[in-house]
């Protein structure tokens, strides 16, 4: 049976036939699309499935090039501390959960945030184990690069002064006691989180369930997810969503970043990039290369200027990194770096040109601060950088205080990325920002926060709404090179589509883009959610 979708606004994003009224559909891909009287009249016999559009507008389906949907799934299990806007509301929710917890549990959240705090800093470790003096808890920060924990945690693990960090980490110690203050910065967090029990197998997968749906909700059909450090593993992951996905048919079509600590277990299952069909995938190898702007993490070629005798600090040394590429390399697979500081990048970049390119893209995650010569080296064909807009509303302006002025020209600069030549993709790094691809785009057009009240920071940095919408659109099929099944709309591709209560390119004012619904989203020529 084929499925007619007629009397749509639908733009292809195909130059040749950029706006038709229908599409067909037959097995999952799209076999013929143009006006609907032509359509009907071509394929309108009795026995196919005719959907009516009702005029609304269509895209192609949207894609979220970089997201963790087990963290999702992670705040319908935990505490979800996102905008939380004060120190004292933070610590009033812990102490609710803590009081329900018996010694024998942790308590676990995850999203604060100590830039939208208005009475101060983060709490130290005195506070926490006020509200939690019974129960171990652990708290990554909304980046994910920080972590709060307090005095029962830290027994867990036995901690003792001299005890041993991971490369990359830190436990912050008080200037004058020389004790734990509560905050652990990177790969120190491993220390407590291989002694937090896992959840079962059927709460997790029941969270994952939740997650997928709020992605198709949100209008996505294809999300690329970095999420076996989250889920206990490169087996236990794919075992979850080739469950979810591929016997359960939920549809949402994932490629899945494998962190490169699993590299042994990739050679041991026989996977490879591209491993997999048109809804589930093996991708590139995950790789972290420093930290984030929130608490100085990032690795800038200059100080920070806001606290001048840090630079922040990449996550592995030099050696360490070129051999971590150089194992995946072995494996003909691409990697997919984040590299938020400048220097990272110039750091990923000199070990990249060492070695040939794979058959895939390599991908450089967030790339929020640039400088002219990192633009110019990540215009080849054989990278694609992973950008998130929607970073701007949750680090604007607290990071020009990190940043400086200067600095500041040419950070989270996606107009110049796309002007050099670089093939970009839009992703929410959700759970750090919303899963709603919207928010993405308003920021990459508006450059402010919701509600802002002025033109925009770094004006010269905007996208037009139509450029924004391939951020999430066409661009978003480069780094995975399914660009030949995905992101137009156009005869013998995946019949993906977004379809939403307003036409967002007839909109003169942008901030309109926030009271835009999705309406349907379809997977496959199959309705896979309608308002």
């Amino acid at each position: 049976m084929k499925q007619l979708f007629i009397n749509g606004n639908i733009h292809t994003f195909n130059r040749l036939m950029p706006v038709v009224e229908s599409v067909v559909v037959e097995n999952g891909r799209i076999i013929d699309l143009g006006s609907t009287d032509d359509m009907l009249l071509q394929w309108g016999r009795s026995g196919h499935q005719i959907i009516d559009l009702d005029e609304k507008t269509v895209t192609p389906g949207l894609i979220d090039s970089h997201l963790h949907l087990s963290g999702i799934a992670g705040n319908y299990l935990n505490l979800d501390l996102t905008s939380l806007t004060s120190k004292k509301e933070l610590l009033n929710k812990l102490k609710e959960k803590a009081d329900k917890l018996s010694e024998h549990d942790w308590l676990l959240g995850r999203g604060w945030d100590e830039n939208l705090f208005t009475d101060g800093d983060i709490p130290t470790i005195k506070e926490l184990d006020f509200v939690a003096p019974h129960v171990p808890l652990f708290l990554p920060r909304i980046c994910g690069h920080a972590f709060l924990v307090n005095s029962k945690a830290l027994e867990r693990v036995n901690y003792h002064s001299n005890i041993s960090v991971p490369e990359g980490g830190l436990i912050e110690l008080d200037n004058q006691t020389k004790q734990p203050t509560g905050l652990l910065l990177e790969t120190a967090s491993t220390l407590i989180e291989k002694h937090i029990p896992e959840a079962s197998y059927d709460e997790t997968k029941r969270a994952m369930r939740k997650a997928i749906k709020l992605a198709i909700r949100n209008g996505l059909t294809s999300v690329h997810t970095n999420d076996p450090l989250n889920l206990g593993g490169l087996t236990y992951t794919y075992n979850l969503f080739d469950e979810l996905i591929n016997q359960e048919q939920m549809l949402l079509r994932c490629n899945l970043l494998i962190n490169h600590e699993f590299i042994e277990e990739i050679k041991d299952l026989g996977f490879y990039t591209g491993f997999g069909n048109d809804s589930l995938k093996i991708g590139a190898i995950k790789i972290f290369s420093d930290g984030a702007l929130g608490r100085r993490t990032a690795h800038l070629s200059k100080p920070y200027s806001d606290e001048t005798s840090t630079y922040g600090e990449s996550i592995y040394n030099e050696e360490t990194l070129y051999n971590i590429i150089n194992n995946t390399r072995h494996l003909h697979m691409p990697v997919a770096i984040h590299t938020i500081g400048d220097q990272a990048l110039e750091n990923v970049l000199d070990i990249l040109d060492q070695f040939p390119l794979t058959p895939y893209r390599d991908r450089l995650i967030h790339v929020q601060v640039l400088r002219e010569d990192l633009i110019q080296r990540l215009a080849e064909p054989g990278r694609c950088a992973d950008i998130q807009p929607r970073f701007l509303a949750g680090d604007f302006p607290w990071v020009q205080n990190r940043l400086g002025d200067k600095r500041m020209e040419k950070s989270y600069a996606w107009k110049s990325l796309l002007d050099a030549g670089v093939l970009c993709s839009g992703g929410s790094d959700a759970p750090v920002e919303p899963v709603n691809p919207l928010l993405g785009i308003h920021a990459a057009v508006t450059r402010k926060l919701p509600k802002e009240m002025h033109n925009g920071y770094n004006q010269q940095e905007k996208l037009s709404i139509y450029d924004a919408f391939k951020l999430f659109t066409v661009f978003g099929a480069y780094p995975t090179n399914e660009e030949t099944i995905k992101g137009t709309i156009e005869r013998g591709k995946l019949a993906d589509m977004t379809v939403y209560s307003k036409n967002p390119f007839t909109m003169k004012d942008p901030d309109d883009l926030l009271n835009l619904d999705i309406d349907m989203t379809i997977i496959g020529g199959k309705v896979a959610y309608s308002r």
